[in-house]
């Protein structure tokens, strides 16, 4: 299309030159046809030109279109060339494939054959036995069986006395559990809900001199110590002693850490006050954080959040009847926790539930309500599962509504009641494994003995030199024979023989 194009403009241009050459001549003067002719080859030059351009431009455009083709053309054949050989490896799977099957059809039979002689030659071989059976005892089929359905008759009526035996037995305890149980929610009615803690602390003081320096010129001192701490100063008679008062444990300890430090130092002024009170108010919130992440830690709960961690560290200055609040906690934590281990309900939860449930006394100065409500408050704030949260709430009350809560609530009567339960508990435990692995120990051809399951079950590893099989069986009977004898425990004990043989040669 554009070599057309040139070809046109040239012939135009040849035209117009041969008019020119025509005409130019009987109208203007040598000079002008000269100048004309001049025109008419630069015109000529010019669209030889144009016309080599777009010549070479519509060689290159054509070149670029069919290396494009040429490219495209072989791409489609590589992957038609691809395409083909994944379709020729498939095929050659398939046909491996079904030769696979084949191969194990044919063996399916096979085997199919083979169980079926085997089926016919055991229900020879069992009928062959029957009539040996008969031929040696004397005895029928019918009459075997009548005489096997008696013995298991009295075999039957043995279990089910011992049976009615342990269900009696089991009444009995239930019915002692309920009692107790009475006499617990009796006690726990009658309780006060007062609790009885130290509203104050003294500071000791080097000399009564000091007296006067604290409360400073017009009582600027005490003024600025009270206005910093939020306590009351209580400057008497008592020799070298200042009393601090306050309802509020973290307040009442950082006065009295300030005090110490202002003593110590010596400079009491109402600037130096103000520093040392915040200084003293740093050092007790870095304590609050440390107590409170040992106690998660001892606890063993993980997970929870940093604010009910801060909180829970602020126990360490709560006292409840003389017993320190975040120690009672972490023992009641551990407590559920082995309780519930034992019960089989959810250990988490329990423990979570036990270190949490008197969380809302680190606030009961601030907030409004019980310190059950406010803990309950708190753990819907903070994301804690709703079993918990049911557990703080429910720990004091006479309905629960799971076991994990009921297992919070007794934990808790157990440390207030009792404080340090839970190492007699342990030491208690411990002894009655001792004991149980000293009863298998006793028996001669015992290499090792180990109690497990809380003293549930006892696995017993025999000498295989010492100990055959038939032996093994016998001994199994005399150890849970001596426990049944000696040793008095809840529920029943697992026995478990072990006898290993083994065979080493070494090859030289």
């Amino acid at each position: 299309m554009d070599a057309i194009v040139v070809l046109l403009v040239v012939l135009a241009a040849l035209g117009l030159g041969a008019a020119a050459g025509y005409f130019v001549p009987s109208i203007l003067t040598q000079k002008g046809v000269s100048a004309a002719k001049l025109r008419v080859s630069g015109i000529l030059e010019e669209a030889e030109e144009q016309k080599k351009k777009l010549l070479l431009a519509a060689q290159e455009e054509a070149l670029k279109l069919r290396t494009s083709a040429e490219d495209e053309l072989k791409e489609r054949r590589q992957e038609l060339q691809r395409g083909e050989r994944r379709l020729s490896s498939r095929d050659e799977q398939l046909v491996r494939r079904n030769e696979a099957l084949e191969r194990r059809e044919r063996g399916l039979n096979q085997r199919s054959r083979e169980l079926d002689e085997l089926k016919t030659e055991l229900d020879s071989a069992a009928e062959k036995e029957r009539l040996q059976l008969e031929a040696i005892s004397g005895l029928s089929m019918s009459e075997a069986k009548d005489q096997l359905m008696r013995r298991a008759e009295s075999d039957i009526q043995h279990d089910l006395a011992r049976r009615y035996r342990d269900i009696e037995q089991r009444t009995k305890e239930e019915a002692d559990q309920s009692a107790r149980k009475i006499v617990v929610l009796a006690i726990h009615r009658l309780a006060s809900d007062v609790v009885s803690e130290n509203t104050t602390a003294v500071v000791p003081l080097p000399n009564d001199e000091m007296k006067g320096r604290l409360i400073g010129r017009e009582g600027r001192n005490i003024r600025a110590l009270e206005a910093a701490t939020g306590v009351d100063l209580i400057i008497d008679d008592t020799p070298e002693a200042v009393t601090v008062s306050c309802f509020d444990p973290i307040r009442r300890e950082v006065a009295k850490l300030s005090l110490i430090k202002l003593i110590q130092d010596g400079r009491i002024t109402p600037a130096r006050i103000e520093d040392v009170v915040e200084k003293a108010r740093k050092e007790i919130e870095e304590t609050i954080t440390k107590e409170g992440e040992r106690a998660v830690y001892e606890a063993g709960v993980r997970g929870m959040n940093p604010a009910l961690i801060h909180l829970l560290g602020q126990l360490k200055y709560r006292y409840s009847y003389g017993e320190n609040v975040l120690q009672h906690s972490i023992e009641v934590s551990n407590l559920a926790g082995i309780m519930a281990a034992e019960v089989g309900a959810n250990i988490e939860i329990a423990k979570l539930g036990g270190i949490l449930h008197d969380i809302g006394k680190a606030l009961t100065h601030e907030v409004e309500g019980t310190h059950a409500e406010i803990g309950a408050d708190l753990a819907g704030k903070y994301g804690i599962p709703e079993q918990v949260r049911r557990a703080i709430m429910e720990h004091h009350d006479e309905d629960k509504g799971s076991i994990e809560a009921f297992l919070v609530s007794a934990a808790d009567a157990i440390s207030a009641a009792r404080p340090g339960a839970r190492r007699d508990s342990l030491e208690h435990y411990t002894k009655r494994l001792e004991a149980l692995e000293a009863v298998a120990n006793s028996f001669p051809g015992i290499e090792k003995s180990y109690a497990i399951q809380a003293g549930r079950e006892i696995r017993i590893m025999v000498k295989p030199e010492s100990v055959d099989d038939i032996a093994a069986a016998t001994l199994a009977r005399d150890i849970v024979k001596k426990i049944e004898e000696t040793l008095v425990y809840p529920g029943q004990i697992k026995v478990i023989v072990i006898r290993e043989t083994r065979q080493v040669e070494y090859a030289r």
